[in-house]
C-alpha cells in the first residue's frame, strides 16, 4: 500500500489529526493500555519473578495489540486501499503526542509568568516524577523543559520513526513499548528483574530515533554547542538514549539543565546538560518550538524520501 500512498503523506495525515483533535478526553487508548499493563503486572510480578517472566508479560501486553492493528489494516486493505491508509493515519494519531506536549507544558509557563507558583507546581507534578511542591520558578521551568525535550523523542519522533519503518503497527509497537518502560522499567526491588525486558526493549527501539532526534535538535538550534554537549555530557547520563536527546536539546537552546532534582524528599545530583544560563519560564516555549520545528523537518524528510523512492520506482 505504501507504494501507492507515500509514507510521508500518511505521516503528515497522522500529525495533522493530532494537531486538530489532540489527545482523546475519554477512552484514551494509552490510558486503557496502562490499565491492562497494570493488571498484568499485578498478576505476574511476584516476589520470585524472573527476567523471562517479565519478557513473557511484555509479550502478553504488547504483541496482541500490535497483531490486532496489523490484522485490521489487512482487513481494511481488502475493501479499499484508502480505508487502509486512513487506518494507518488513525493509528499514528492514537500513538503520537505532539499537541499534548504543548497543552501540558505551556500552561506551566503561563502560571510562572503570572507568579502563580502553586498552580505551576501542580501542573508540573502531572508531567514529571520529581518533587515539585517546593520548587521555585527556575526549578519548575527546568523540569518542564527537560520533559519537553525528552518526550519530543518518546512521544513524537520515536513514534514517527517506527511509523516510517512499519506503518501504524510499527507506531503501536513503539508507543506501547515506551509506555511499559515508563511503568515497569525501574531499578527498584519491585521491577529490577520483572521490568528488565521492558527497559531493554525500549532502549533498543529508541536507539536510532534518539540519535536522529539529537541530530535534529542540533541542526535547528545552536549546532556547535549542541554537538559539543552531546559528545561530552551524554555518556554520563544514566539513560543511553535520553542522554543524547537532552544534552543536545539543552545545548541547542544554550541553557543549563540537569544537575540537582529532588525525588521522594531526597536531592539527587545528576550530570549536567547543556551550557549557559539557568532555565527561565520562556524557555518552555523555546523547547516546544524546537520540537515543533523538528517535527516538520522530519515530515519534510519523509515526504522527500517518498518522492525520491517513487521516482526510482518509475524510472
Amino acid at each position: 500500500m505504501f507504494a501507492l500512498i507515500s509514507t510521508g503523506v500518511l505521516a503528515l495525515g497522522g500529525v495533522l489529526l493530532d494537531l486538530a483533535l489532540g489527545e482523546p478526553r475519554r477512552w484514551h487508548p494509552l490510558v486503557g493500555f496502562g490499565r491492562i499493563a497494570g493488571w498484568i503486572e499485578k498478576k505476574a510480578n511476584h516476589s520470585a519473578a524472573s527476567r523471562p517472566e517479565g519478557l513473557l508479560a511484555w509479550m502478553l501486553a504488547v504483541l496482541p495489540l500490535v497483531l490486532l492493528s496489523q490484522a485490521l489494516i489487512v482487513l481494511a486493505a481488502y475493501f479499499s486501499v484508502w480505508l487502509a491508509a486512513a487506518l494507518h493515519c488513525v493509528l499514528l494519531y492514537a500513538c503520537i503526542g505532539l499537541r499534548s506536549l504543548r497543552e501540558h507544558n505551556l500552561p506551566i509557563q503561563t502560571a510562572l509568568e503570572q507568579g502563580d507558583l502553586p498552580q505551576a507546581r501542580r501542573l508540573t507534578s502531572y508531567i514529571v516524577s520529581r518533587d515539585t511542591e517546593h520548587g521555585d520558578a527556575s526549578y519548575l521551568a527546568k523540569a518542564s523543559v527537560e520533559s519537553v525535550l525528552e518526550n519530543g523523542c518518546d512521544a513524537v519522533f520515536g513514534t514517527l520513526f517506527w511509523f516510517a519503518i512499519a506503518g501504524g503497527p510499527g507506531a503501536v509497537l513503539y508507543r506501547l513499548s515506551n509506555t511499559l518502560d515508563a511503568m515497569w522499567g525501574y531499578k527498584s526491588p519491585r521491577f529490577l528483574k520483572f521490568g528488565w525486558a521492558a527497559a531493554r526493549i525500549d532502549d533498543v527501539l529508541n536507539y536510532i530515533p534518539a540519535r536522529l532526534t539529537a541530530i535534529s535538535y542540533a541542526l535547528l538550534g545552536n549546532s556547535k554547542l549542541a554537538l559539543q554537549c552531546w559528545r561530552m555530557q551524554a555518556p554520563g547520563w544514566p539513560s543511553p538514549n535520553a542522554g543524547p536527546v537532552m544534552s543536545s536539546g539543552a545545548g541547542a537552546l544554550a541553557i543549563a539543565l540537569g544537575r540537582s532534582a529532588r525525588y521522594d524528599g531526597v536531592d539527587e545530583v545528576r550530570p549536567p546538560l547543556g551550557e549557559g544560563r539557568a532555565a527561565i519560564p520562556s524557555d518552555i516555549q523555546r523547547a516546544w518550538q524546537l520540537v515543533w520545528r523538528t517535527t516538520w523537518l522530519w515530515i519534510a524528510v519523509l515526504l522527500s524520501i517518498s518522492l525520491i523512492w517513487k521516482g526510482f520506482g518509475n524510472a
